[in-house]
């Protein structure tokens, strides 16, 4: 019963912190809800003063031999959503990710701008997340990096149905598998961290791409000028936490 009631919690967070259309948002990036005071606007939000927030600045790294990641990514895009915070594209059911004797769905990528996490001190223009699930509620995050360079042929046709009103879905025409935005080379940081948004759940595994993908300074900005406004949670302290490489 107790383990029944933790994963209806937990995919209660997930779907409060990825929420889309219709939502209303007692959080923000800026002024009197930004990210340092989180954890003071609700009691369910307590998690994000916790030991175990991410992003992080992945900076000093423990030596691992990390498995290949067991990505089987056949299920298409179905929607794509302006949900205020992000633009978020939700997959068909049929995308998994093998990690840690577990299978995660995947459910969702979402954007931010700049990237969330840093790599040795670097923020990125662009960083792109990959949310899974377990039917359990256990969560996986797949980060993928982006900085400033050639036109991403991928992002240009998600582009082209780019939803321009907050609360906003489309239903697209450009299905394309998740698997089309994965880098080539498939190198990978791993570390233990949580939500980047409220409720900042933790326990949330984390996969960081070494690979940095690029994108046209016109892709980056017409992302950057939807939002109106950076969306990116600064990176918080990494603690005892190893990672992983």
């Amino acid at each position: 019963m107790k383990r029944s009631i933790f994963a209806a919690t937990a995919l209660l967070s997930m779907n409060m912190a990825f929420a889309a259309e219709g939502s209303h948002f007692d959080w923000s990036y800026a002024a009197q809800t930004a990210p340092d005071k989180w954890s003071q606007l609700k009691p369910e939000y307590q998690a994000c003063a916790g030991m175990n927030q991410a992003p992080i600045n992945i900076a000093q790294t423990t030596p691992a031999q990390l498995p290949p990641l067991k990505l089987n990514y056949a299920a298409k895009a179905k929607t794509i959503v302006n949900n205020q915070r992000t633009v978020q594209v939700n997959f068909e059911q049929g995308n998994y990710l093998e990690l840690d004797q577990k299978v995660f769905e995947l459910k969702q990528f979402h954007l931010h701008s700049p990237s969330e996490n840093t790599i040795q001190g670097q923020s990125f223009a662009m960083e792109m997340h990959l949310v899974h699930a377990t039917p359990a509620g256990e969560l996986a995050v797949l980060a993928i990096m982006f900085q400033e360079g050639q036109e991403n042929p991928k992002l240009k046709q998600l582009w082209q149905e780019l939803p321009q009103q907050p609360g906003e879905a489309i239903i697209l025409n450009h299905q394309d598998v998740a698997a089309a935005f994965l880098p080539e080379q498939r190198d990978y940081y791993h570390f233990n961290g949580s939500l980047t948004t409220p409720p900042c759940t933790e326990g949330v595994r984390w996969i960081v791409f070494k690979q940095i993908q690029q994108a046209s300074r016109q892709q980056i900005q017409a992302f950057s000028q939807l939002m109106e406004h950076p969306n990116n949670r600064p990176v918080q302290p990494t603690n005892a936490r190893l990672v992983l490489e």
